[in-house]
């Protein structure tokens, strides 16, 4: 029963993945011509990490229109974007990595791919603590200060994360590349580096689960800061919770769920909640504990 549990969890999950990934990037004419979609949808920001150059892409990313903003000579700041971020952070939190995020599920794709027997798959680097915090450091240097302070002769800021790092801009890449001859005759050494950066995430994803998510991905802190007080959350009922510690060994990110059930790097993949054997584990927008609790104190005892 409990297999079959989560053999139904990982299909839903999966199939909302691929549909918004192919949601995100229905722009087939881009695909065929190498061309980026630059219509009116453009405007507005998807929720997860979907790189404005992929040529499928029918919306823009929520850190490369943050970077446009900083960067630009004429605005520092958007209130569309800053406010994009907050909604959806304090309704979901990190849920959107785990079931909305394009490259999230590139990633997961990427790790279940079979790895010979004498190989073993990691739980975490070692420095797991330090590692963690450098997702921050790339928002706060690369996002925010560098496009917004390094800036050129007529006053305009680069988008330093997406032009030096993120390899789910160099996958987008590598796809527009493939149908625009022209841009593949200037393509140099910055899209080698970039390239080298994607074969590492690719390589160290398949032995890691999510390395760009856990160390480097800047949308990721931002809607992992919203995880204890999203509208979404995780709880545990401390009646039924044992501590038995088979929901931190069913995470595939070694989070202690019994004690930080809404931990900034959770996810809400829902494995643990599948897996715990106590149904101790409740999400939702409103989990059956909290209206259990609501419910308890409309009486007077």
């Amino acid at each position: 029963m409990a297999k079959k549990l989560r053999v139904a969890h990982d299909r839903r999950r999966n199939i909302i993945q691929f549909l918004t990934a192919v949601l995100s990037n229905a722009y087939i004419v881009g695909f065929l011509e190498g061309k980026i979609y630059q219509g009116d949808a453009k405007a507005f920001c998807v929720p997860g990490l979907n790189c404005y150059a992929c040529p499928g892409a029918l919306g823009s990313c929520p850190i490369g229109s943050l970077q446009a903003v900083l960067g630009s000579r004429d605005k520092t700041f958007s209130f569309y974007v800053g406010g994009f971020l907050i909604a959806i952070g304090a309704t979901l939190g990190r849920f959107v990595c785990g079931w909305l995020c394009p490259f999230g599920w590139f990633q997961d794709l990427l790790h279940r791919i079979p790895i010979p027997k004498t190989w073993k798959r990691l739980r975490r680097l070692p420095g797991e603590k330090f590692l963690a915090k450098l997702p921050y450091v790339f928002l706060i240097i690369l996002v925010i200060l560098l496009p917004m302070y390094v800036v050129d002769l007529i006053g305009q800021g680069s988008p330093w994360f997406c032009k030096w790092v993120c390899p789910s801009g160099t996958l987008s890449g590598l796809l527009l590349l493939a149908g625009n001859s022209g841009l593949r005759s200037v393509a140099g050494w910055l899209f080698a580096w970039k390239n080298l950066i994607l074969l590492v995430t690719i390589l160290t994803s398949i032995i890691l689960y999510r390395p760009f998510c856990r160390y480097v991905c800047p949308l990721g802190a931002i809607y992992g800061l919203f995880n204890p007080v999203s509208l979404y959350r995780l709880e545990i009922d401390e009646k039924a919770c044992t501590k038995c510690g088979i929901c931190q060994r069913v995470c595939k990110l070694d989070i202690p769920v019994y004690i930080t059930p809404n931990s900034t790097a959770c996810i809400r993949c829902g494995d643990c909640i599948v897996a715990c054997p106590h149904s101790a584990i409740k999400s939702g927008f409103k989990t059956k504990i909290q209206a259990a609790s609501q419910t308890a104190s409309d009486y007077p005892s």
